[in-house]
């Protein structure tokens, strides 16, 4: 989830030029601690914290279907978040009012969800989540095609994605950098004809849901190119629209959409930095 990273990064907790974010309870970062290697028992912890949300999107694939709403996975979420002793990262984040993040089709990201918002056939659903417990968090996402009728193109995207994730992550290990992995997802999705939101990007991830560094998805010197250490986590999270990568933000200050209403589809996961790789924490196949 990259709720407010920009913000984070640039207004030092600053809303719409002056509105103060709200702070809710331990998981908002009140001071900027700079990046963190995290300790054996500090990541074991961090593993049970992803390991409740790869849970929870396990069941959110297999039960989304034409006719529920964006409100019934939330509410399903935020119950078997609470059920494994966790609470939901989003909820109450910066006044966010939903334990996931629910964006359909052209929604790039943030999208609330909600009872009237009804999923049909052929829908490409972005879902993302996180779990705070024993003080760490766990945030991942994932693109669903939703029944019948999806078009090649929304799988194509969806898949594309998926694999850009892949691809940026097996860059990573100890000693490699942000910009290898951002390279990485950027030539696997340009090569594919499809563009990289550059407004939004991932992050560390820990004792706060956002940390230091920003993981970028494109080259840039704008941002810092960090040298990765064993014991880093990260949240990497390509989003990929099939047009324009120019998003805008609507009325509800939350859901961001692409400005020429071309798809967009986004995959996530949460991952510590090792020696010689890296080890997916948010891992579904277990």
């Amino acid at each position: 989830m990259n709720l407010f990273a920009d913000l984070l990064a640039s207004t030092n907790g600053v809303k719409g030029g002056g509105t103060p974010l709200t702070q809710a309870g331990p998981r908002i970062q009140k001071t900027r601690r700079g990046v963190e290697v995290k300790s054996a028992r500090e990541i074991a912890i961090m593993r049970q914290a992803s390991r409740i949300v790869a849970t929870v999107l396990r069941e959110i694939i297999d039960m989304a279907a034409p006719g529920m709403t964006t409100g019934d996975l939330d509410r399903h979420a935020e119950a078997r978040i609470r059920a494994m002793g966790a609470t939901p990262s989003f909820k109450g984040y910066h006044g966010f009012p939903a334990s996931i993040c629910a964006s359909i089709n052209n929604e790039v990201v943030h999208g609330i969800p909600s009872a009237k918002r009804v999923i049909k056939a052929g829908d490409l659903v972005k879902i993302d989540t996180g779990a705070y417990y024993e003080g760490f968090h766990g945030d991942s996402c994932v693109t669903l095609c939703v029944g019948e009728g999806v078009p090649e193109e929304a799988r194509r995207l969806s898949r594309v994605a998926q694999e850009s994730l892949m691809k940026g992550l097996a860059t990573v290990k100890a000693g490699s950098t942000l910009l290898e992995l951002a390279g990485a997802v950027q030539d696997h999705v340009e090569a594919h004809g499809y563009a990289v939101v550059e407004d939004y990007t991932g992050h560390g991830v820990g004792r706060n849901l956002h940390e230091e560094p920003s993981v970028f998805n494109y080259r840039t010197r704008d941002l810092p190119n960090m040298q990765l250490r064993a014991g880093m986590t990260l949240a990497v999270e390509p989003i990929l629209n099939a047009g324009s990568k120019a998003c805008r933000t609507l009325k509800d200050r939350w859901t961001v959409v692409t400005v020429d209403g071309s798809l967009s589809a986004q995959w996530e996961h949460t991952i510590v930095v090792t020696s010689d790789g890296c080890d997916i924490l948010t891992d579904r196949d277990f």
